[in-house]
């Protein structure tokens, strides 16, 4: 599954927010440094969706507007 995420780094609270089908915003409290935000994005996404971290990629990590896959197995 591919998903489209804009992220907000340096939110008060983190939480993702849905847009459409495939689309959400993510409100991270880390800073876009050091891979913090990305790190974090990661680990709401697999409390969001109960999967494991290692299941979820970052096609391009530094841009705001990030295009996820998550591997899912049915």
């Amino acid at each position: 599954m591919i998903i489209n995420i804009k992220t907000k780094p340096n939110s008060s609270q983190p939480k993702l927010e849905k847009i459409s089908d495939n689309e959400y915003k993510a409100y991270i409290k880390s800073p876009p440094e050091n891979n913090k935000a990305n790190i974090e994005l990661i680990n709401l996404l697999s409390r969001e969706f109960k999967i494991p971290v290692s299941n979820i990629k970052i096609k391009n990590p530094k841009s705001k507007n990030k295009v996820i896959e998550i591997i899912t197995k049915h």
